[in-house]
């Protein structure tokens, strides 16, 4: 079998993140707009190729006052730099149904490779005869590398905000006809 093409679907999917908080506890947030395309042969993950964008306004951590923050120029910087962009390199077995899938990830004008730990979840069909595939993801990247370095000093020493963002990905697509 070949590649073929395979679209995300939103409804089913999600792209979260979390932070330290005060040193103490972690804050989670979600971004609520992106699309990808996978071409893949679900009987060889390590051809999967994937172009995902998202869009930074979207970023919701349920807080309208700090999601604002999160998109200023203290941050995100979505005036400028309105979507977050990711394309794959390799992707390499490693287990049963585990992958190490790494790419380049764009954020803040900023482009370094990143690797996700990706455990392909299987294939089915919804009740409308689509084939579907499911992946769980995870990562992390140091926020700093990405040009992300606005902080604040805590009165009993540390930060407010962690630099290490740890990455979650629940994807479902679609097999496009």
């Amino acid at each position: 079998m070949s590649n073929v093409n395979w679209e995300v679907d939103p409804d089913h999917s999600s792209v979260e993140f979390s932070v330290s908080h005060l040193m103490i506890s972690r804050i989670k947030g979600v971004f609520e707009h992106f699309q990808a395309i996978l071409s893949l042969d679900p009987n060889d993950l390590t051809t999967i190729g994937i172009q995902a964008s998202i869009d930074a306004n979207s970023i919701s951590t349920r807080q309208p006052q700090r999601d604002e923050h999160l998109r200023s120029e203290d941050f995100l910087h979505a005036a400028k730099y309105p979507t977050i962009a990711f394309q794959t390199t390799s992707c390499i077995l490693n287990g049963e149904r585990q992958y190490e899938l790494t790419g380049n990830l764009t954020l803040h004008g900023v482009t370094k490779p990143i690797t996700f730990h990706t455990v392909f979840e299987g294939l089915n069909k919804d009740p409308r005869g689509r084939e579907r595939a499911g992946f769980h993801s995870t990562a992390s990247i140091e926020r700093n590398e990405f040009g992300l370095t606005f902080n604040s000093p805590l009165e009993t020493g540390g930060i407010i905000v962690g630099n290490e963002v740890r990455i979650e990905l629940y994807i479902e697509a679609i097999k496009i006809a």
